[in-house]
């Protein structure tokens, strides 16, 4: 009975005493003496967290430059493939109805985007009223003249829309030299603003994007009235004016004495490809004045924050070790699922869990890896699979998916292709002769030779099947495919294998040629079958021959007709 009741307190001890208890426990033992040394801290760290504060802005200035940059990028990016669309389509009509569609809502800091001739005058634009406006007196013309390459304009205004803007220009010829023309893009100033939001709203602190001459283009929400402004016309700004656009550096920084008599540390980052630089100025004595704020504010949270420990500690037993686990079991049920993607992020795991996530995410990338390695295998038994591997070139099911792919290719062309279709002559009497396994050194030395006809033909050569090889010819016409044929032909016979039983004494085939131009109302079968059937007339004009076939095309008049060669 002592022995029960005994287990029996173990029990609620261990209930009493679970890990939220101990923590909470722990919390109390540690919360004074810990919350002393905060405050005795506090006033010995003051200098550092003013320079922390320093490094912070200059941080928020460099991801808001490479925000900037990467504005400019896309616009130059977009800018690119407008000058390629344009050197593809020949024509300015057919171009312009591709760059108005190409222009999407991704892209909304691009306000514009117009086709400009070499006289300067917009030719295509996605604004009409743009069309027809003579550009060749703005500087970024004439500059985009000399360097031909990319440009970006300082500040202006629009002539047609008389709104601030810049404007970025490339030209076509960097894409093809022959075209004069030029791609030009007008950016919207706002959203280059809407980048730099992240300054904004913050104490003694400025940030503007300038041009080279030192026009501010975007500033924050709260600063936009310093836009379209110059920097000397800006008191707080004007003394870093010089030097900041001046400096041959990415970027830098100059501390000085504002006209208002404050202490500024200035930070300044050149837009990487452009004169533009992005300038952060922060009042050491605003940042200052916050963080003393932050000290006292701390003597007041002390008393708070004592009432609060034990709470805290039930929490952190929640965050620290209950929600871990949760989130372990969560991302192994997703293994579970076959979902390799996901990750265990250290970021918010306590430094006990790092090891079970890195062995988590570890099983997760052997398992991906051993997928893509399946994955992989059976893309190489696929193309096995479209392989003869007697005489080394596609089988049928691998020459008949080459035969769509450049079916549907000349269709859209509206361009010529020609197919061969091959035949030993007497191939079973050859077999009969000599045996099967001389009768596959046959096929192999045909299937080389084809495909060196293949490749000097630009060709697709294939095993149709038996002793029937094929020859597919993209943009070949009748002439082409006949001497094509002419030469498979020759070049069998020229390979001199004896054919006792045959009346030429060699080794030789039959072609069968037939060329069209591929519309809606063919098919490659017909094809396949124009060939097939002028296969069997050369079988059936002695052999050793090569036919065409009159494959009648889409519009024509008449009846098929076979035409011998040699």
């Amino acid at each position: 009975m002592s022995s029960v009741s005994f287990n029996r307190n173990r029990a609620k001890l261990k209930a009493l005493f679970g890990i939220r208890a101990r923590l909470a426990l722990l919390a109390l033992i540690l919360a004074g003496p810990l919350m002393l040394e905060r405050v005795r801290s506090l006033e010995d760290t003051r200098a550092k967290q003013v320079a922390a504060a320093s490094q912070e802005f200059a941080n928020l200035a460099q991801h808001s430059a490479d925000a900037q940059r990467e504005v400019i990028s896309s616009v130059e990016a977009m800018l690119k493939s407008a000058a390629y669309i344009r050197a593809s389509a020949g024509g300015v009509g057919k171009s312009c109805l591709i760059l108005r569609a190409s222009l999407t809502v991704d892209l909304p800091w691009i306000r514009s985007m117009s086709i400009v001739g070499k006289d300067g005058r917009v030719q295509c634009s996605t604004l009409n009223g743009l069309v027809g406006v003579d550009l060749s007196d703005r500087p970024y013309f004439k500059k985009m003249q000399e360097t031909r390459g990319f440009v970006l304009s300082d500040y202006l205004f629009g002539r047609a829309s008389k709104q601030p803007t810049i404007v970025a220009a490339y030209p076509v010829a960097a894409v093809d030299q022959d075209e004069d023309a030029f791609v030009i893009a007008t950016v919207n100033l706002d959203w280059m603003s809407m980048a730099m939001s992240n300054l904004g709203g913050r104490p003694g602190v400025s940030a503007v994007l300038v041009d080279s001459a030192g026009t501010v283009l975007a500033a924050p929400p709260d600063q936009a009235s310093m836009i379209g402004r110059s920097l000397k016309q800006l008191p707080l700004l004007s003394v870093v004016a010089d030097q900041a656009l001046g400096s041959d550096q990415n970027k830098g920084s100059v501390s000085f004495t504002s006209a208002d008599g404050a202490k500024r540390t200035a930070s300044f980052a050149r837009i990487s490809g452009t004169d533009s630089r992005l300038i952060v100025s922060i009042d050491e004595t605003k940042v200052s004045a916050s963080i003393n704020r932050d000290i006292k504010s701390a003597y007041f949270q002390l008393g708070f924050v004592c009432l609060l420990v034990l709470l805290g500690a039930l929490i952190a037993a929640e965050k620290l070790i209950i929600q871990p686990i949760e989130i372990m079991a969560g991302i192994a049920k997703r293994y579970g699922q076959g979902d390799w993607s996901v990750r265990a992020t250290r970021k918010g795991l306590p430094a006990e869990f790092v090891p079970l996530a890195r062995s988590l995410n570890a099983m997760a990338a052997q398992l991906c890896q051993r997928e893509r390695e399946l994955v992989a295998t059976n893309d190489r038994l696929t193309v096995i699979a479209s392989i003869d591997m007697l005489s080394g070139l596609a089988n049928r099911r691998g020459f008949q998916s080459r035969l769509d792919f450049e079916w549907l290719k000349a269709q859209q062309s509206s361009s010529e292709m020609a197919l061969l279709m091959i035949d030993v002559d007497h191939f079973k009497l050859y077999n009969d002769t000599y045996g099967h396994p001389e009768g596959d050194v046959c096929l192999s030395r045909l299937g080389e030779a084809l495909a060196a006809i293949a490749d000097e033909t630009g060709g697709f050569a294939g095993r149709y099947g038996g002793e029937e090889f094929c020859l597919l010819l993209p943009h070949f016409n009748a002439a082409r495919a006949r001497a094509a044929g002419e030469m498979v032909r020759a070049a069998v016979q020229d390979l001199g294998m004896p054919h006792a039983t045959s009346a030429y004494q060699y080794v030789t085939v039959s072609v069968g040629v037939a060329c069209t131009t591929p519309s809606d109302v063919q098919a490659p079968k017909d094809l396949i079958e124009a060939a097939d059937a002028a296969l069997y007339a050369a079988k059936h004009r002695g052999r050793n021959a090569v036919v065409e076939h009159g494959l009648v095309r889409a519009g024509d008049a008449g009846a098929d007709g076979m035409k011998m060669v040699g």
